[in-house]
């Protein structure tokens, strides 16, 4: 009996010692090789968070449009904010030489690429081989809204977004279109019924909620985490533009609408005012964007654009709004230095300020500035002969872009709001004769100027 005690005991030791070897070797090839020959492993490729899946993805996504000649540049505003922060050691960083995951490792469901559409030539083959490479992915397509005028065409789909997933990462490539106005546009991501609603978290996009338009940005190649990639030349401009991109399609099929109701006047006194509307609209928003502010098109210039996608040829003038914090005190003498003299200034900063210029052909720009209270927004009005004030009020609203006489331009997101307030709920019927005294909707009596600040808050010239 002793005897095989002793035995079972050995048997018992030798397994533990073999078990105890095991966990050593085990240990020391997981834990200390890795810890002690760190440095060396960067040397060999194995760099801190490379082995990521989200890294992985973006790399097989970028050698894919690399070998299909695909020029996308990246748009992903996490990674560009972080880029933006470290932009002199981004722009120095040579290919293969990043020792550590710092950008496109960082946690996230999509990687944001964009693609300008006239430069993909083979967008089908491109597709097929991103599948073949392991991506899934889905298009999303829809009418182009540029061609909602025109009744033959109306029908042409142009691609808009791709999501592509690989393993538990996806990439969202948008595709940006030309327009008039040498400016970007990107169409509404729209889930259609078909679509499986789980095959990415959809509401967490940063883009295609809604359309949206952009600044041309120039391009420039640099290395990010060992991967050569297209950013734009400029990313805080780009980050700036993203949450005021929201663009609004003029409305074709209203205005086509509208002028099978009331016959367009193509004389040749309502085609020259509009050639020399469009002149001054462009000439006053390259003066205003030297300047850095802000404008919108207001009264009878938002309803023409907003009801017949044109200029109102009756109306005269150009009408834009700025909000007076925008204001800055050298805009009399930048529009002046481009050709526009002041006609008329009416109303102090702090006070109902006006300003009107003349342009050619008896033409006029009248800029309204708008004061924000707490419920609504106004703008003035001064009547030369009494000084008597007016008061224009208009619910508050925030500014979208759109395109006009081949513009980008901004307008009220809440646009049918802002034109009822001035022209009531007939604005789809023409009126010719307007008094700004009387005609408005949402004009209302401010007092009196007094006789004493005439001279400087009524000036004619």
């Amino acid at each position: 009996m002793s005897r095989i005690n002793k035995n079972v005991i050995l048997a018992l030791l030798t397994l533990t010692s073999s078990a105890f070897l095991l966990f050593q070797l085990y240990y020391y090839k997981h834990y200390l090789s890795a810890k002690n020959g760190a440095g060396l492993s960067k040397s060999k490729g194995s760099r801190i968070g490379f082995d990521g899946t989200q890294w992985r993805t973006v790399k097989k996504f970028i050698m894919l449009t690399s070998s299909q000649n695909v020029p996308v540049f990246l748009i992903d505003p996490l990674i560009l904010e972080l880029i933006n922060k470290n932009f002199e050691q981004v722009k120095n960083a040579s290919h293969g030489s990043a020792s550590e995951c710092k950008f496109f490792c960082v946690p996230r469901d999509f990687t944001a690429f964009a693609l300008q559409y006239h430069l993909w030539k083979n967008e089908e083959s491109w597709f097929r081989i991103a599948e073949n490479m392991g991506f899934q992915c889905l298009k999303f397509e829809s009418k182009d809204p540029r061609l909602d005028g025109i009744d033959s065409l109306s029908g042409t789909d142009i691609p808009l977004h791709y999501i592509c997933t690989l393993a538990s990462h996806a990439v969202h490539l948008v595709v940006f279109h030309e327009r008039s106005g040498n400016y970007l546009w990107h169409g509404h991501l729209r889930l259609k019924g078909h679509i499986d609603r789980k095959f990415v978290p959809f509401r967490k996009l940063q883009f295609g909620r809604y359309p949206g338009a952009f600044d041309r940005p120039e391009l420039q190649q640099v290395t990010i985490d060992g991967l050569e990639v297209l950013i734009p030349k400029d990313p805080m401009h780009f980050l700036e533009e993203i949450p005021h991109s929201r663009f609004i399609e003029c409305r074709y099929k209203e205005a086509r609408a509208f002028f099978q109701q009331y016959l367009d006047d193509n004389t040749v006194e309502a085609m020259a005012f509009r050639k020399s509307a469009k002149e001054l609209m462009q000439l006053a928003a390259k003066t205003l964007k030297k300047l850095g502010v802000r404008f919108w098109l207001s009264s009878g210039t938002c309803l023409g654009w907003y009801r017949q996608c044109g200029i109102i040829p009756y109306s005269k003038d150009v009408d834009l709004g700025i909000f007076i914090q925008d204001y800055k005190s050298d805009i009399i003498s930048a529009f002046q230095d481009a050709g526009l003299p002041l006609k008329h200034k009416f109303g102090k900063v702090e006070d109902s300020l006006e300003l009107s210029f003349q342009g050619k052909d008896d033409v006029k720009l009248d800029i309204f500035f708008f004061y924000e209270e707490t419920d609504y927004m106004w703008n003035g009005g001064t009547q030369a002969k009494t000084g008597k004030k007016f008061k224009y009020l208009f619910p508050k609203f925030t500014l979208c872009w759109t395109e006009f006489v081949d513009m980008k331009v901004r307008v009220p997101c809440e646009t049918i709001e802002y034109i009822e307030a001035n022209y009531g709920k007939t604005w789809k019927v023409p009126v010719r004769t307007w008094d700004w005294k009387r005609s408005p909707h949402n004009v209302q009596p401010n007092g009196v100027w007094p006789i004493s600040e005439w001279d400087e808050v009524i000036q004619l010239y």
